[in-house]
């Protein structure tokens, strides 16, 4: 280890002082490989008789992964499938020990990562509590004292005496995520199995996730959900097939996560759209603009972005109407404009004029995928050009809303 960097301290159970500033958390340089076998071993005989013909492969599932985590940071580690998140903090919890590499904490954590872990089906709900909060550092006596409190936080008081393999997911979750908060710990390790909650105890758990930030608790939280990472998160960080590939500003790395995404669906990143024509005019683009004037794939809560149609006109066209229609992942309308261009210091158009419609709309959507429509029509009405809504879409990283729209404050821009 480094000089000057922090010494295990993981597991003793003992309080200390900790500086704001101070770094609780060094992983550094941080590899997991894991064997997996080539071919399945079907009989004992065959692993008796041929000890030493099994094969194996390599997964490196990190590679070379550097972080420091300071005192009272709220740190959001995302991914896609596969990419480490889980297996790094099952690392710094200390359930798989690193191929190579340091890691150093300090401070008494609370570990939520896997649902059931530490539990015993065939026990009840007050033999888990006791048994599942010494193991997170708790005396049996303290355990006891805290016991209606966590059960109240799961709003299990019906279900005390039920042995815990009668229970539903959720109920356990509930218990295990309750238990985890009243272990006062100084550092959080939570992994996204707190989408096994129903809405209602989400919504606890996001009071909490509040409250956490306030208290300047330390928490290190795995999640797919980009909108709690730019609502809860001070910083975050990207993992890609085990290499740390983004890391800062939340927004940012939601962004590039959605991103990402997008691009691996689509086979690229953001790309100029297939053009649609229709005789009078073409669509050659559509696409969606941050506040400071960048393409992205992904809006943030309460920011103002801009989706921008580029069109050009094959023939002479007077007082066309531009529009704009946003449906969800569900098909249903979330948001739609129209204009004509009368409205606007241009009104006749001539074959080559090229010319973008902007809508500036103020992101109150709620969290999801939304696909983009925009439309050329003559002044009566009669459809010159249209983008079908497949080929262009955004991501909104929600804005607290679980469901239900509302009419954004929306503007309307031509660019000649």
């Amino acid at each position: 280890m480094e000089q000057g960097a922090i010494k295990p301290t993981r597991g003793d159970g003992r309080k200390r002082t900790v500086r704001p500033d101070e770094t609780v958390l060094q992983v550094c340089g941080v590899s997991k490989r894991f064997d997996i076998p080539a071919e399945k071993v079907q009989t004992l005989k065959e692993r008796v008789i041929h000890p030493r013909r099994r094969s194996y492969r390599k997964l490196e599932a990190l590679k070379r992964v550097d972080l420091d985590v300071k005192n009272g940071e709220f740190l959001g580690i995302v991914g896609r499938n596969g990419s480490g998140k889980s297996t790094l903090l099952k690392c710094i919890a200390g359930v798989y020990q690193p191929s190579t590499g340091t890691i150093a904490a300090r401070g008494r954590m609370a570990t939520f990562i896997e649902l059931g872990v530490g539990f015993n089906p065939e026990l009840d709900a007050r033999d888990n509590v006791i048994l599942n909060a010494t193991l997170l550092g708790l005396t049996a006596a303290q355990s006891r004292a805290k016991f209606d409190d966590i059960i109240a936080f799961a709003e299990l008081e019906e279900f005390v005496d039920m042995k815990l393999k009668n229970y539903s997911s959720g109920m356990q979750v509930r218990l295990a995520f309750s238990v985890a908060l009243q272990t006062d710990a100084e550092m959080l390790l939570i992994d996204e199995v707190l989408a096994v909650g129903d809405a209602a105890f989400q919504q606890k758990c996001f009071d909490v996730f509040d409250r956490l930030r306030a208290e300047k608790k330390t928490v290190i939280f795995v999640t797919h959900d980009m909108q709690m990472v730019v609502r809860f998160c001070t910083r975050a960080i990207m993992l890609e097939r085990g290499e740390q590939v983004a890391a800062g500003d939340p927004e940012k790395v939601a962004r590039a996560y959605t991103e990402l995404n997008m691009a691996r669906a689509s086979g690229a990143g953001v790309a100029v759209l297939p053009k649609h024509q229709a005789g009078a005019a073409e669509i050659l683009e559509c696409w969606a603009e941050d506040a400071e004037g960048v393409a992205t794939k992904l809006v943030v809560p309460d920011t103002w972005f801009s989706i921008k149609t580029k069109i050009r006109f094959d023939t002479e066209m007077e007082a066309p109407i531009f529009a704009l229609t946003i449906l969800d992942q569900e098909g249903a309308l979330a948001f739609e404009a129209a204009a004509s261009s009368s409205g606007f210091a241009q009104s006749q158009f001539y074959a080559g004029d090229e010319i973008v419609y902007e809508v500036r709309v103020r992101n109150c959507f709620g969290e999801g995928q939304y696909r983009v429509s925009p439309s050329v029509s003559h002044a009566d009405g009669t459809l010159v050009a249209a983008l079908d809504g497949s080929l262009t879409s955004f991501a909104s990283a929600g804005s607290g809303r679980s469901k239900g729209y509302v009419t954004p404050i929306f503007e309307q821009n031509l660019i000649g």
